[in-house]
């Protein structure tokens, strides 16, 4: 909840102060760069020390860092640097956080219950992307130092609750920490063709259909709404990823599941397509819902595969160089969107964006075939998939 609000209010709060798009997307790259800097030592952390207790560090930095922009706001002198400085710091704790908050599954149900599990946790994600950006956009436009405040209150919130859980299976790597070892994640991703195809498909598909950074554009100058209508389209597509989830995790996925995956990203291409050229407000919420709901299908798939495939004393290097993949495709996305649209305008770069996302399906289906023809996600994967 907290990380959605905030990327509600950061946006607006930025846009508003300097009405450009090449700001939103540095707001995308301040996030990215503290992920590329500690990818690696990250890893290390999450194989060698408590993870529950990792996490709930981070979100005690987070909520420092929303406290920071709270008094800021409340002051009168938060400047755009500093939004920057605050977000950095943030997307540092977090550059810690989200590789060793998806190691924390695996550590709680059985494995052949992970399928099932990872959908419902991605539909209690996607819950929060729901009612974070309505919520951030009604409470900004009511009262902003409130909204920031709130954050804050809910990190401290999220960073209790973890530090609360009770993990059956605990990190037990203690080998010293050396360059092999390091990079060993990396290696480890490579050796596996399926992973690193699935892996690489997130980063180049994604990262050219990141148009979320944009949608203060959109709420703005085209749909000429103020906050609330920001918070509608963040929310918009979590309300398909919620549904889709929840379709999941009662009715698993089955049969081709490579074909699935491919077939998943095309959808959020056109979408994403659909969405740029609308100029009636239904309909590009309808194709954002679209989007949502496609991306789901593609995120259980993914997350299953890494999780599946990866021993537990590897799981926390490997989940943070997916991680970083992630935000790659994210953040970085952002970025991308963000330059494109100061280039070309929004709607072009949007447009551009969802093109390329199904260029790079089309080109992935060829180059990993193994990828394209799984056909299970019960834990093992065909021989054949594997030399592929």
């Amino acid at each position: 909840m907290s990380f959605q609000m905030l990327a509600v209010v950061v946006g607006w709060q930025v846009y508003r102060m300097t009405g450009s798009a090449l700001d939103l997307g540095l707001i995308g790259l301040a996030q990215f760069l503290p992920i590329v800097f500690l990818t690696l030592f990250v890893g290390h952390v999450a194989d060698r020390f408590d993870r529950a207790r990792i996490v709930a560090i981070c979100m005690a930095i987070e909520s420092l860092a929303a406290l920071g922009l709270t008094a800021g706001v409340l002051g009168g002198w938060l400047t755009r640097e500093m939004i920057f400085g605050f977000v950095v710091m943030g997307a540092a704790a977090r550059a810690f956080e989200s590789p060793t908050s998806a190691t924390l599954l695996p550590a709680l149900v059985p494995r052949d219950q992970l399928q099932r599990a990872t959908a419902l946790s991605a539909s209690t994600n996607q819950t929060a992307q729901v009612l974070g950006p309505a919520c951030g956009g009604v409470i900004y436009a009511l009262n902003p130092v409130v909204s920031f405040l709130v954050i804050g209150v809910l990190f401290s919130v999220g960073a209790f609750l973890v530090a609360s859980l009770k993990l059956v299976a605990r990190p037990v790597s203690r080998e010293p920490v050396t360059l092999a070892s390091v990079f060993s994640g990396i290696e480890f991703i490579r050796s596996k063709p399926v992973m690193l195809g699935t892996i690489s498909l997130d980063l180049f598909a994604v990262l050219l259909g990141g148009a979320t950074a944009l949608l203060p554009i959109f709420a703005h100058d085209v749909f000429h709404t103020g906050p609330w209508g920001l918070g509608v389209l963040r929310s918009a597509p979590a309300v398909g990823a919620v549904g889709m989830s929840l379709v999941l995790a009662n009715r698993p996925l089955a049969g081709p599941i490579g074909k699935i995956l491919f077939g998943s990203l095309l959808v959020f291409g056109s979408a994403t397509v659909v969405f740029a050229l609308s100029r009636w407000m239904p309909l590009s919420v309808l194709a954002l819902v679209l989007l949502g709901a496609a991306d789901s299908v593609s995120v259980v798939v993914r997350s299953t595969l890494v999780q599946l495939m990866t021993p537990n004393e590897m799981l926390g290097r490997v989940s943070a160089v997916n991680m970083l993949f992630v935000g790659a495709s994210n953040q970085l996305g952002e970025f991308e969107s963000g330059v494109t649209a100061s280039w070309f305008g929004a709607v072009p770069a949007t447009v551009i964006g969802g093109v390329g996302t199904m260029l790079v399906c089309v080109l992935w289906m060829r180059l990993f075939p193994g990828l394209r023809d799984i056909r299970s996600l019960d834990g093992s994967v065909p021989d054949k998939a594997v030399e592929a």
